[in-house]
């Protein structure tokens, strides 16, 4: 069994949509909590890291924020 983690922040503001994680014996499941009956994304560690950074930076292009 897959034990899947949503982030705590998701969790006070009430947000039923969100990305969930979840350790797997080669790395880190990713998933949309809307299709958690699914399929999942497997990602290493260094690719999860690469994809959280790009998202960071494309979330705050979106929002206003200066990119560099």
């Amino acid at each position: 069994m897959i034990n899947w983690r949503k982030s705590s922040h998701s969790a006070s503001s009430g947000q039923e949509d969100c990305v969930q994680l979840a350790r797997l014996s080669g790395g880190i499941g990713v998933r949309d909590s809307k299709g958690a009956a699914g399929s999942y994304l497997a990602l290493g560690a260094a690719d999860l890291a690469v994809l959280m950074a790009r998202l960071s930076v494309e979330g705050a292009g979106r929002h206003g924020h200066d990119v560099a």
